[in-house]
């Protein structure tokens, strides 16, 4: 693993780094040294691109700022591996899908889905189909894209899945992403048991035993056929004084794009365990995470608290907070699938009404 690029470092990597802010317009010049001038930058950054905001590089920041370098006729665009990734890609997979061309979610990544979309424009334009994105592609692209006013046809194909699926839970696919702390853990396991019981089908990516890698509880959730992941955490930070919920789904201000479903989901689960609880809210937010992005359903991370702050922690490790977690956790999943006229107000709900609201229509 390549080690991080932090303050104080000099070098061929820092000077590499600053060549890519300054190519972003982030800072004037390339340097060799990572000064406070390059922190800030960083940090810039990454909250543009919805990352967490550090200001140090690590693996994920690096990778995001080789992506952003990469625009539109570039280079061409192709199957390869490792797959393609960049903000070309990202524009590419957002103008198909305003065109109606099924790119799947548009998460910069070229694999077979944009390949297939690629193709089916190109036959419809009359290039040669060859699921490359090279000039005449792009001209035609661009050319079309002139007279074609897009919308939003993923976030709508999202929302007319979830609509279709119908308000009851049973029979639905939820993924359970949780942290190995031992109270996330528990919490996990008494919602696991209360969506078995009323017919939910789910998968646990971790257990005590097995903590899978990011990589692989992602190809866990994908493989499931999932309408919905939850990853379930604690969050840490050197202040002891941070604390508080908060809840992430998958969204690139960048990119101009976010998952309509996803969010709608954060929301829910935010407000429900504010109303329910003392934890101080601290909101909802798009991020690009590689969790978040890759993950074919909508999926959603809720950090409960911060493990570094003693009164969250004495929160999470009282049973009775996480039976009223799982309580919020159970009345946001059966709302985000109720019309609007059958939804019940954040914080009204109990667990008790969801065969009422269409559980086992």
């Amino acid at each position: 693993m390549t080690p991080d690029i932090t303050y104080g470092e000099s070098g061929d990597r820092v000077l590499q780094l600053t060549d890519y802010l300054t190519r972003l317009g982030l800072l004037k010049t390339p340097q060799d040294s990572f000064d406070a001038v390059v922190v800030d930058a960083i940090k810039n950054f990454q909250q543009n691109r919805g990352l967490s905001v550090t200001g140090v590089v690590d693996s994920i920041t690096l990778r995001s700022l080789e992506e952003a370098r990469w625009k539109l006729g570039d280079r061409t665009l192709h199957i390869t591996q490792p797959l393609m990734r960049g903000d070309d890609v990202a524009l590419l997979q957002s103008q198909l899908s305003e065109m109606g061309f099924n790119c799947g979610r548009v998460d910069g990544i070229y694999g077979p889905a944009s390949e297939s979309a690629v193709c089916e424009f190109q036959k419809s334009v009359g290039v040669k189909v060859d699921g490359r994105c090279g000039p005449a592609t792009i001209i035609s692209l661009m050319r079309l894209k002139k007279i074609v006013s897009g919308g939003t046809p993923v976030a709508l194909r999202e929302e007319v899945k979830r609509v279709d699926r119908g308000p009851s839970l049973a029979q639905k696919v939820v993924v359970i992403d949780p942290a190995e702390s031992p109270d996330i853990l528990d919490l996990a396991g008494r919602l696991e048991g209360r969506l078995i019981a009323l017919g939910v089908n789910v998968f646990m990516t971790a257990s005590a035993a097995v903590t899978p890698d990011e990589h692989d509880r992602i190809e866990i959730a994908n493989k499931s056929g999932a309408d919905l992941v939850i990853s379930l955490r604690q969050d840490r930070y050197p202040n002891k004084n941070a604390h508080g919920v908060a809840t992430y789904y998958y969204g690139s201000e960048s990119h101009g794009i976010h998952s309509v479903v996803g969010e709608r989901f954060a929301k829910l689960v935010q407000r429900e365990i504010c109303a329910r609880t003392d934890l101080l809210n601290c909101r909802t937010h798009a991020k690009t995470w590689d969790f978040l992005r890759l993950t074919k359903a909508p999926t959603v991370q809720i950090d409960l608290g911060y493990a570094t702050h003693p009164g969250d922690a004495k929160r999470l490790a009282d049973p009775e907070f996480r039976e009223t977690l799982v309580e919020s956790l159970m009345i946001a999943i059966q709302r985000l699938y109720l019309s609007a006229e059958n939804d019940a107000k954040t914080g009204t709900m109990k667990v008790s009404d969801l065969k009422s609201a269409g559980l086992r229509s």
